[in-house]
């Protein structure tokens, strides 16, 4: 009996961590000038490594949230909390290279290595910082 409350258990948090995953990257993407969907498939790197180091500077906090959280209801707060940050971090590289946009969907491999290591950074002291 306890392997199934273990297994349910699991379920839900990492189906509800899929979903605010999915929401992240819906928001995300409405947010920034640019389609960052096409440009991945047009073989744009530097939309992906932007791209990429924002999902993974989201997720690494909200993995820290499944392992911390007391509820559901926490992990659903530290999971938005996660996410503003996130944009958070993006406007505040937007404020330190105002031409962000348009080099990331002309290809500028350098910036969006540098967002997308801003977003890593960002979301690995994010986690860190999740203590309760």
């Amino acid at each position: 009996m306890q392997t199934f409350h273990g297994l349910m258990a699991f379920c839900a948090y990492f189906f509800i961590g899929l979903v605010m995953i999915n929401c992240f990257m819906f928001i995300y993407t409405r947010i920034t000038p640019y389609n960052e969907w096409q440009l991945i498939k047009e073989n744009n790197s530097s939309a992906a490594a932007a791209f990429s180091g924002a999902i993974l500077g989201y997720v690494i906090p909200l993995a820290s949230a499944a392992i911390n959280s007391v509820s559901l209801l926490d992990y659903l707060i530290w999971g938005a909390i996660a996410l503003v940050v996130q944009l958070i971090i993006y406007g505040g590289v937007r404020v330190y290279m105002p031409k962000l946009s348009n080099k990331i969907a002309d290809g500028n491999i350098a910036a969006g290595v540098f967002m997308g290591a801003a977003s890593l950074t960002g979301g690995i002291l994010n986690a860190a910082c999740m203590t309760w």
